[in-house]
């Protein structure tokens, strides 16, 4: 079978779009109009049911892609195309995203059932079925008397198997105070020794960066937007990160600011 080989697909480069930060190597606040306004519409006030969903389909789908692209690994193959009964020239060589790789999403309940169930459908299309999986964690905030966020707290989980050379995604929309993204790398941890731990967000906060690299430096951020509201007007006009310990993105009862609004309650439109 000859096999044609065009010098042109040697390699299949991708060039991240982000925003300049000072938060370290692991952390990629994109640089998406489209995705910048689509989730400015996803935080409106005036948005509402079925929208929301709809708004959350698409931003996850382009956030897939976007960390498929960037952090999954590629291999070489040979495609026997149809014009290959034509034409000996039919068939090429290039690489590919490798199907092969084992892949975890999790779904880190409730905001995050909807982007796992996103990001795991699409993945079934053009990885190997057999190695991707959905796993589920039901994990909430623990506040205390003052509504404040003191931690995280895991009620249940389904984690089908080990995560031994696996990437596992982690498609949580709010990156607020990290807890529970750290008390779910922490619970995986104990189930083998992954390739790569991601998050996709649509939100983060200086707090949540800090919070999470401190305790996972190995850990994988990408976001659509960061929010640090409650900045000073200093902070605010300088490059992010440059004064992290002064940067602050959340209320007193650890919402983003200017955020939008509980995601675990809009998606769900349940507000308790």
């Amino acid at each position: 079978m000859k096999v044609l080989k065009d010098s042109q697909y040697d390699q299949i480069p991708f060039r991240l779009s982000e925003m300049e930060h000072r938060y370290g190597k692991n952390v990629h606040i994109l640089s998406d109009p489209f995705l910048h306004s689509h989730l400015a519409k996803l935080c409106s006030v005036d948005t509402y049911q079925p929208v929301i969903n709809e708004l959350v389909h698409t931003l996850y789908s382009s956030l897939l892609k976007i960390v498929v692209n960037q952090e999954f690994p590629q291999k070489r193959t040979i495609t026997q195309t149809r014009m290959s009964d034509s034409h000996v020239e039919g068939n090429f060589e290039s690489p590919i995203i490798d199907p092969e790789t084992p892949i975890v999403s999790v779904n880190l309940a409730r905001a995050g059932t909807l982007p796992s169930h996103i990001c795991y459908n699409a993945l079934n299309y053009f990885m190997n079925p057999k190695t991707v999986r959905q796993d589920h964690i039901s994990i909430a905030r623990k506040t205390n008397a003052a509504q404040q966020v003191t931690g995280s707290e895991v009620s249940g989980h389904k984690i089908g198997g080990t995560v031994d050379q696996s990437i596992v995604l982690f498609p949580d929309p709010m990156g607020a105070t990290g807890g529970t993204i750290i008390e779910a790398i922490d619970l995986f941890k104990k189930h083998g020794n992954a390739l790569k731990y991601v998050s996709l967000h649509c939100i983060v906060t200086p707090e949540y960066l800090k919070h999470v690299s401190e305790a996972h430096p190995d850990h994988i951020v990408y976001a659509i937007r960061l929010d640090r509201g409650l900045s000073s007007e200093k902070v605010l006009s300088s490059v992010p990160g440059t004064y992290w310990n002064e940067e602050k993105g959340l209320n007193d009862h650890h919402y983003i600011v200017p955020g939008g609004g509980g995601f675990g309650e809009i998606l769900n439109n349940a507000y308790v």
